[in-house]
């Protein structure tokens, strides 16, 4: 079985994101950039799985610029057998996403496509569900425990009442929750294997994509900054304070 897992370069999670001062995006110059921590999650799954002998081969896949590659190679680093890279300078929204992917599944023939459940730039959460729309196939969303026999796949998931389990035909698309897997450290010797690993770059254009209507952003603000708190001297004075401002 081929696993295709997406990987999306983002700001690192550790970092706070800052508006440029023009207004018209947020400030990657100088920033460290990352694998979108929910991607990391799915590619350590699919290595999981492949561990067991479930899985033959893991394709990392990723649409963005040039740079994107250093997050490639990190994620052949981690376990992907061999990756690609489609080049672009573009703004990459989910119904875009979602038809390139369906596309590079047809030509690496992956059973599977394992992805984060949202990125944490844009927190669309819209890709996943999206692809297997495109590809008519079933899906597993925000999956925290994955389980494969035969040709079904069992994904457990969190929902109000507790955790269900639901079993879906192979192929499908599932998106992985934070609490999939904790992902291992990539090694030094890892690092230098993934030198030697395949990486295909090309661009976006040659796959002659017909792009789907776009959401047009108007404009980009930094949320309000939260104000700092006070004591309050006893319960009376909170409940004073908190009728003030009209909570209560």
């Amino acid at each position: 079985m081929k696993v295709l897992v997406p990987i999306k370069r983002t700001i690192d999670y550790s970092i706070k994101p800052r508006i440029t001062r023009e207004g018209d995006g947020v400030a990657t110059d100088g920033v460290k950039m990352s694998i979108n921590p929910f991607d990391r999650i799915a590619l350590e799954e699919a290595v999981r799985l492949k561990e067991k002998g479930q899985v033959e081969e893991i394709i990392a896949v990723s649409i963005g610029v040039a740079d994107t590659q250093q997050q490639l190679r990190t994620a052949l680093a981690a376990g992907a057998d061999r990756a690609i890279l489609l080049v672009t300078d573009a703004l990459v929204q989910a119904p875009l996403a979602a038809r390139v992917l369906l596309a590079m599944r047809e030509e690496v023939g992956a059973d599977l496509v394992l992805m984060g459940k949202q990125a944490i730039d844009d927190d669309a959460n819209q890709t996943g569900q999206m692809l297997a729309a495109l590809w008519d196939r079933p899906q597993a969303t925000f999956t925290s425990a994955i389980e494969i026999k035969d040709d079904w796949l069992y994904a457990t998931r969190e929902v109000d009442a507790g955790l269900e389990t639901i079993a879906v035909e192979l192929p499908a698309v599932v998106t992985s929750d934070l609490r999939l897997n904790e992902p291992r450290l990539v090694k030094m010797p890892d690092i230098m294997k993934a030198k030697r690993k395949p990486l295909d770059e090309r661009s976006l254009e040659s796959l002659s994509i017909d792009p789907p209507p776009m959401l047009g952003v108007i404009g980009y603000e930094a949320p309000v900054a939260r104000q700092g708190g006070h004591r309050v001297e006893s319960v009376e004075a909170l409940v004073d304070e908190l009728k003030q401002r009209g909570v209560v």
